[in-house]
C-alpha cells in the first residue's frame, strides 16, 4: 500500500509540475514587465527543479511518471490564448498564473490528503517546497506596484 501510494502521488505531482512548467512556457514571452519575467523565470526553475527531483523519486520505482491530462492541459491553452487575444498584458498573465497556480496547489493538498500511505520521503519532497501560490503572487504583486495599484491584497494573503 505504501509503495502504491507513493507512486500514485508522485505521479500526479510529476504531470502537475509539467503543467506549470508548460503554463509558464506559454507566457513568459509576452510579458513585458522585466521584474515579472524575472519571478516566472525563477518559479520555472523550481518547477524544473522540483521535476528532477520527483523523476529522481519515480526512478527508485522504475516508474515513468505521467503527462498531464491532456484535456486539461487543452483547456488551460484554449483559456489562456482567448484571454491574451483580448487582452495580453502582464496583468492577465498573472492572474492566468495565479489560477493555474492555485488550481495547483489545491491539487497536490488533495493528492497529499488521498495517499496518506506515501512513503514520508515523497510527502516532504512536495510539502518542503515554497508555495507556488506565494512567489506567483508576489510577482502579480511586482506588477501592480508598477501601475501604481492596490498589492494589499497580495501583503495579506502570502499563500
Amino acid at each position: 500500500m505504501i509503495e502504491q501510494d507513493t507512486i500514485k502521488l508522485l505521479r500526479e505531482c510529476d504531470a502537475g509540475v509539467k503543467m506549470g512548467i508548460s503554463s509558464i512556457e506559454d507566457v513568459i514571452d509576452s510579458v513585458k514587465s522585466e521584474e515579472m519575467k524575472k519571478y516566472l523565470a525563477e518559479c520555472k526553475a523550481e518547477h524544473d527543479k522540483l521535476d528532477t527531483e520527483i523523476q529522481q523519486e519515480l526512478d527508485r520505482f522504475d516508474d515513468e511518471g505521467k503527462d498531464p491530462n491532456p484535456m486539461a492541459k487543452g483547456m488551460s491553452w484554449i483559456k489562456t490564448n482567448v484571454k491574451m487575444a483580448f487582452n495580453g498584458s502582464d496583468e492577465t498573465i498573472a492572474d492566468l498564473m495565479t489560477d493555474g497556480c492555485n488550481m495547483g496547489v489545491k491539487s497536490l493538498n488533495k493528492y497529499l490528503n488521498e495517499y496518506e500511505a506515501a512513503e514520508e520521503k515523497a510527502g516532504k519532497v512536495l510539502r518542503g517546497k515554497p508555495s507556488g501560490a506565494h512567489a506567483l503572487r508576489r510577482g502579480h504583486a511586482v506588477f501592480q506596484r508598477e501601475r501604481g495599484q492596490d498589492d494589499s491584497y497580495c501583503q495579506t494573503n502570502p499563500g
